[in-house]
């Protein structure tokens, strides 16, 4: 609330002209009543320079911006939506395109493990341990339905060790169960083929059906544990190698949509507002996920690191596009920083809410609609408040300056002058008190 919109600035150096301005234009009317109009007539000139100097104090132009945003922050938190700063309330308005995560953003951020299929005669209980061990070293969403569906099956714990994990790709580590040290590697197709473990053709099509339905399959590798690991404070690097891990199973989660998702993005779409989705997942999955939201085939970038999802904003800013990035994990938080205007699902984690400019608190797409409606409503507020102070301005100084009483009409007196002045600043602050029963 403290914080200065772009606008304000304008009206502060607008402000800083207009003040030296009326105080010359006032001496200049001074003198002209009293040298020319009614020569020797101090009573005349004094008074048209005191009214001309109350009605053009700006008051209310001062108020008219900060007002506005006080009232605006504050309903926005009412409706779930917290506005870090005044240029994010005034740019969410002027969004022309949107860039939304899948996980957690268009979906409900809540996958759970809907099958396993072990390979080369590895028990499935087993899989599951292992990922859910591993998994539990990690805040992403697709990790804590793994780690939730090893406590269904009632997985023991594990001891995991030289955890290491890759943004966007996938972790991998140590994992010892029943007293046997495994190298555990999870992750999708990129993250295995970076490490040189290439899936066969028979997997890579149980990948594609699996996403073609719209889940999301990781592919899980292992392979027993060196030697040396069972002796403690080895360093990690002799523990772990690359070479010699095989695909073990394939785990598929699912994700549903968000309930509103189709509806939000129908909507922005209505408003003129360009929605993209970027998402680290692959991309048959993300397509699939992105018909059910009404999301053509072009607007889809799929299998992205953080790093490029941070580009992909700014090839949208390249095109000369005010861009939203709405997203709520670790994966988001360049994206997020990189974009005019960065949106974080205050349900996601702490790093993705501190990199937004706007929070929203309820989660889901609908209160990306509260955010730019009620920055929209918030400027036209503004405006209508810059208006009435300007206007205010523009009709009283000719009377103060005498222009009525030129034709025979009456003087303006300054207490009548101060009068309208303080009414004036009543009228800018009941305006936008009115934003406190602005609703989507």
């Amino acid at each position: 609330q403290s914080s200065k919109a772009p606008v304000q600035r304008l009206a502060d150096k607008i402000a800083a002209v207009f003040v030296p301005v009326m105080i010359a234009l006032a001496a200049g009317v001074f003198c002209l009543w009293f040298f020319a109009l009614a020569p020797g007539d101090w009573d005349r000139a004094i008074n048209c320079l005191c009214s001309m100097l109350v009605i053009a104090c700006p008051c209310a132009m001062g108020l008219a911006t900060p007002m506005s945003i006080m009232v605006g922050t504050g309903r926005g938190a009412q409706l779930g939506v917290l506005i870090k700063n005044g240029a994010a309330l005034e740019q969410a308005g002027h969004v022309r395109a949107i860039a939304v995560d899948k996980t957690g953003t268009l979906t409900t951020g809540k996958p759970v493990l809907t099958g396993v299929i072990p390979l080369a005669a590895h028990d499935e209980q087993a899989l599951v341990t292992l990922s859910a061990a591993l998994e539990a070293r990690s805040e992403h969403p697709l990790a804590l339905a793994l780690v939730a569906a090893g406590k269904e099956r009632g997985c023991p714990a594990c001891p995991v060790d030289a955890v290491d994990v890759a943004p966007g790709l996938g972790i991998a580590g140590v994992v010892t169960l029943d007293g046997t040290a495994w190298r555990v590697a999870l992750g999708n197709v990129a993250f295995m083929e970076q490490n040189r473990i290439a899936p066969d053709a028979a997997v890579l099509e149980r990948l594609a059906s699996l996403a073609e339905a719209g889940q999301t399959p990781l592919l899980l590798a292992l392979a027993p544990a060196r030697a040396a690991l069972a002796a403690a404070g080895d360093d990690d690097s002799a523990r772990w190698q690359w070479d010699d891990l095989q695909i073990a199973g394939i785990l598929s989660l699912a994700d549903a949509l968000r309930p509103e998702s189709a509806a939000v993005v129908a909507r922005l779409h209505e408003m003129g507002i360009r929605v993209v989705m970027l998402t680290g997942d692959n991309e048959r999955t993300a397509r699939a996920v992105a018909r059910q939201a009404g999301l053509a085939d072009a607007d889809v970038a799929a299998g992205l690191l953080p790093a490029e999802k941070a580009e992909r904003i700014r090839r949208l800013q390249a095109e000369g596009l005010l861009v939203a990035m709405v997203g709520d994990g670790i994966n988001d938080a360049p994206a997020l920083a990189v974009a005019d205007v960065g949106m974080a699902v205050g349900s996601g984690v702490d790093v993705s809410a501190e990199a937004g400019d706007i929070v929203l608190m309820r989660g889901g797409m609908d209160a990306v609609l509260t955010a730019l409606a009620l920055s929209r409503a918030t400027m036209r507020n503004i405006r209508q408040n810059l208006g009435w102070a300007f206007g205010y301005n523009l009709l009283g100084l000719p009377v103060a300056a005498g222009l009525l009483h030129v034709f025979g009409g009456p003087m303006l007196s300054p207490m009548i002058a101060g009068t309208a002045m303080a009414l004036s600043s009543f009228s800018v602050v009941s305006n936008a008190l009115r934003l406190r029963f602005f609703k989507v």
